[in-house]
């Protein structure tokens, strides 16, 4: 999102540094102090990369007349010790303990990624969905057969709820994302693995999403607990696929039920739903994208917020 955000605003003629690794593609001014990510080189300590990272974009706040930070709830302890403002997005509360942070700091300036996915007593100046480049997701004017599911295979994101579809309604399944949590995968995914029924075909990168776009048809996202936003849910549909996804944190907010795809409370409703995926107009699912969840629209109201910003700093000068 910190991508796409930084290419959408120097598109429109914004002067943007972007804080980020050595090997980052930008339009960009590029400052970095690491030249490659800790998960991608085993020789960075991550909490030495983070703190040098953090500081390096406040050491320079006074090159800037405001600091976007991604950066969760570590950047905001750097928040008083500068004049320039500083907007947070925060994408999703990683654990109740880091509250007490986002708590001291509540004055400070926030957007969330959706209306579900708030904390009470933060200072939101809006709710800016976050967006994809449709570009890279080609429109599929028909798809197949088969069910898909995109992911972590972890609890939290329903990967075994997905196979009781699959079971129940006698359809295949295509599984596709990192393993996070392995005991889960061996005990409730792997038994049911057999490439007839069910298939793993592990992560996959754009073009593999467009491979099963084209030949899905629907994404079961049948998360277990309340979605912050669900950006496979944007992908897909953007593709023109269906999405069934339960009903649960900003779901709703992103499928439109009965015209994207169908919001379900369990197995069986989503079982029921596939029998109206002819219903959805895939067209329709494209356009919902386009309309909502584009780099463009997330870029309108990142520059709303950025002026309001702006006039609410003013009024504080003497």
């Amino acid at each position: 999102m910190a991508s796409n955000i930084t290419e959408g605003l120097v598109a429109r003629g914004w002067d943007v540094t972007l804080f980020a690794t050595r090997d980052s593609v930008t339009r960009a001014r590029l400052h970095a102090v690491v030249d490659k990510g800790y998960e991608e080189d085993s020789n960075v300590d991550p909490k030495i990369a983070e703190y040098l990272h953090i500081s390096e974009a406040f050491e320079r706040a006074g090159e800037f007349d405001l600091i976007h930070s991604h950066y969760d709830f570590m950047a905001l302890t750097y928040t008083r010790l500068v004049k320039t403002p500083v907007l947070t997005t925060i994408h999703g509360f990683s654990s109740p303990k880091i509250m007490s942070v986002y708590q001291k700091y509540c004055d400070g300036y926030f957007v969330s990624i959706s209306e579900s996915d708030r904390a009470s007593g933060l200072n939101y100046l809006a709710t800016v969905y976050n967006g994809i480049d449709l570009s890279l997701y080609p429109f599929q004017e028909s798809g197949g057969d088969d069910l898909i599911f995109l992911g972590r295979i972890h609890p939290d994101k329903g990967a075994h709820l997905a196979i009781e579809v699959a079971h129940l309604s006698g359809r295949r399944l295509i599984i596709a994302g990192i393993i996070q949590d392995d005991a889960y995968f061996q005990k409730q995914i792997e038994p049911h693995i057999d490439d007839q029924s069910v298939s793993y075909i592990g992560p996959v990168g754009v073009a593999g999403k467009n491979e099963l776009f084209a030949r899905g048809c629907a994404l079961l996202h049948l998360n277990t607990i309340p979605e912050r936003f669900g950006l496979v849910l944007a992908e897909a549909n953007a593709a023109g696929v269906p999405v069934i996804a339960m009903d649960l944190g900003s779901c709703r907010e992103v499928i439109k039920h009965g015209q994207t795809g169908f919001l379900v409370n369990n197995v069986i409703e989503a079982v029921e739903a596939l029998e109206r995926i002819p219903e959805i107009d895939r067209r329709a699912c494209r356009n919902r994208v386009q309309q909502h969840f584009s780099i463009e629209t997330m870029v309108d109201g990142y520059e709303r917020v950025y002026s309001m910003i702006f006039d609410l700093e003013a009024k504080r000068r003497p």
